[in-house]
């Protein structure tokens, strides 16, 4: 250094006397000036609010962690300068060790100078704590880097991400992180769900993604690869780094001009408020959309008599319709339906309760609808199918098919196994294994025989609907009566099929009896005890003064209407004094009854109905 500088640098020391001064040494940094200067505010926070992480330097252990601190409260002060409050900055530079480390680093970097400084007794220079915050001013993110692995990403990517805010301030990008992450992440306890609907809208997938659709299962991918995979996608530790290097363009959105209308226009078309981030988890380009943009997608789905309300709904499951493939998709799907001659109202109400539908390819369609016609399931019939279960066009036609050789091992023959499918839709989707073979074996263990299986089950093919497995455990059988008459909670079927049967138990019947009353009348077991069957025996056991046995010979019993056929009927009987079976007094008709036991031609009551 000249004579003529180091007189300067002495100069402007006495100049300013709170301005620190850093000298360069020429062969570690060939392109800089022969003195620097800054100014800064000597903010001292204290050391305890500083925990030491265990960061290997090449100092003693006791001088890395010294150091560590002090690089800490270094940081802290630096991004107090950019507008931080005390709180802010402390957490920052505690959650942000990497950034600190490569700070200490650079500062290392600097000895050499300081040993050449010092050998030639020019001047005073920085200490190792101004040093780390001239090092934060060099790097030239403005204290972005640090904040960024503070939320979870790595060194590395928050040097990325750093590289598009340069015109981000750190106070707004704070703001606008918290704002983001309170909307995404501020969901119930069912972030697990947020993960299961990933998998089903890409099993469901068949037909070419567009770049968004792309970017979005790549963001999969990523979340996929963790531990615990994308059951984490709605948990903001294993998520929010993901989402922000996948998609760093969101910290450029602002927040009172775009997030905010966007957040309130899904609202407004009926995505609850604690919803929306499982709509920007599962389609996170849905976040660059802008509000007409998002508007003019949801109109779209007023041709399948989609209103505001049912758009939302139809977003919470499947966010995917926005994008523009779906949107294109949405067309020929309609067409196709419309050649299949398949009424207009059972499509519409496909679409709106399972809008996965709108990413099926044409060709897999049509194999399901080729399938279903070989049961004579076409037109009108396919229509209330899948009216009733849409899902059903997604799965592949060899799972049908395993369904329909299933029931035809039971005795069925396919006209019949599609007539049993167009009653009650729901079978087509039940598990063989987990579902239909445990029923089976269920209504086997009641006393109902192989010969009459078919019979009970054409009667009643709901039997078939529900999974037994809990229902056969009687631990979970007692657990569900102390659960049903002590919080008065719905139970789920098997449970309450298991408590029609103890119930019927109880007011003396047999295993066998109930039996026999389910080969006759198998639509039995589906009426509810409260409203049904306690009611009607509480009529015939005190009122009538009939035995219990009598509904073993006539369980359809139950299916007539208490107040418009039963009671009319007996008053009718006891007003004549006359006696006759249950069958006789309700299998008839009205005008039947009328001749037989008033000797009139008309009998002058309400209509019978069943229940």
């Amino acid at each position: 250094m000249s004579t003529k500088s180091f007189s300067t640098h002495w100069n402007l020391k006495s100049l300013f006397p709170n301005t620190c001064f850093l000298h360069f040494h020429r062969k570690s940094f060939p392109n800089a000036l022969p003195f620097s200067f800054f100014q800064y505010p000597r903010i001292h926070c204290p050391k305890t609010y500083f925990p030491q992480p265990p960061l290997a330097l090449s100092y003693p252990s006791d001088q890395t962690s010294h150091n560590l601190t002090q690089a800490q409260e270094s940081v802290s002060e630096y991004l107090q300068d950019l507008g931080l409050s005390l709180e802010d900055s402390i957490s920052i530079a505690s959650n942000s060790p990497k950034y600190t480390q490569m700070l200490v680093d650079g500062v290392k970097e600097l000895e050499e100078w300081n040993a050449w400084n010092n050998s030639n007794g020019e001047g005073d220079h920085l200490g190792f704590k101004e040093m780390v915050i001239y090092m934060a001013k060099e790097k030239g993110d403005n204290g972005k880097v640090a904040f960024l692995e503070s939320v979870g990403l790595t060194l590395s990517s928050a040097m990325s991400v750093a590289r598009y805010l340069s015109s981000e301030s750190l106070p707004s990008l704070i703001h606008k992180v918290k704002y983001m992450k309170e909307i995404i992440f501020s969901g119930g306890d069912d972030k697990w769900l947020s993960g299961k609907n990933a998998r089903r809208m890409m099993m469901y997938l068949s037909i070419p993604s567009d770049e968004d659709v792309e970017q979005t299962l790549s963001f999969f991918e990523k979340i996929e690869a963790r531990r615990g995979g994308l059951d984490m996608l709605g948990s903001v530790d294993a998520t929010f780094r993901f989402l922000l290097e996948s998609f760093p363009r969101i910290l450029l959105l602002p927040v009172e001009s775009h997030l905010i209308p966007l957040v309130e226009l899904l609202e407004n078309i009926g995505v609850p408020r604690g919803s929306i981030g499982k709509v920007f988890l599962l389609f996170p380009p849905v976040l660059f959309c802008n509000v007409q943009g998002i508007k003019t997608k949801a109109s779209a789905f007023e041709k399948v008599g989609a209103a505001n309300k049912d758009v939302g709904k139809m977003l919470l499951k499947y966010p995917w319709i926005l994008s523009t493939s779906i949107q294109n998709n949405y067309e020929h799907i309609l067409l196709f339906f419309e050649e299949e001659k398949i009424p207009k109202a059972s499509v519409d109400r496909a679409i709106r309760s399972w809008p996965h539908i709108l990413g099926c390819s044409i060709s897999k369609l049509k194999l399901m609808v080729e399938q279903f016609g070989e049961l004579d399931v076409r037109n009108k019939k396919l229509g209330r199918v899948i009216a009733k279960s849409p899902q059903l066009l997604l799965r592949k036609p060899q799972e049908l098919l395993q369904f329909v050789l299933f029931l035809e091992g039971l005795g069925f023959d396919r006209e019949t196994v599609g007539k049993l499918g167009c009653r009650c839709p729901e079978i087509f989707a039940a598990n063989i294994d987990k579902t239909l073979k445990k029923k089976i074996e269920f209504l086997v263990e009641l006393g109902i025989s192989n010969h009459h299986l078919p019979w009970v089950i054409k009667k009643y093919p709901e039997l078939l609907v529900s999974d037994v497995d809990k229902a056969l455990r009687p631990r979970y059988c007692f657990y569900s009566l102390q659960l049903h008459y002590h919080t008065g909670n719905e139970l789920d079927d098997p449970a309450l099929i298991i408590l029609r049967i103890q119930y019927l138990m109880e007011i003396g019947l047999s295993k066998r009896e109930i039996a026999l009353m389910v080969r006759r009348f198998s639509p039995l077991l589906g009426y509810s005890i409260e409203e049904v069957l306690r009611p009607k025996l509480k009529f015939l056991l005190d009122t009538m003064e009939k035995p219990v046995k009598d509904v073993v010979d006539y369980p359809r019993f139950f299916s007539y209407s208490l107040e418009k056929k039963i009671k009319p009927r007996f008053w009718v009987l006891k007003g004549r004094n006359m006696e006759c079976s249950l069958k006789d007094m309700l299998g008839k008709n009205d005008e039947e009854f009328a001749a037989e036991f008033m000797g009139v031609g008309r009998m002058l009551i309400s209509p019978s109905s069943h229940q």
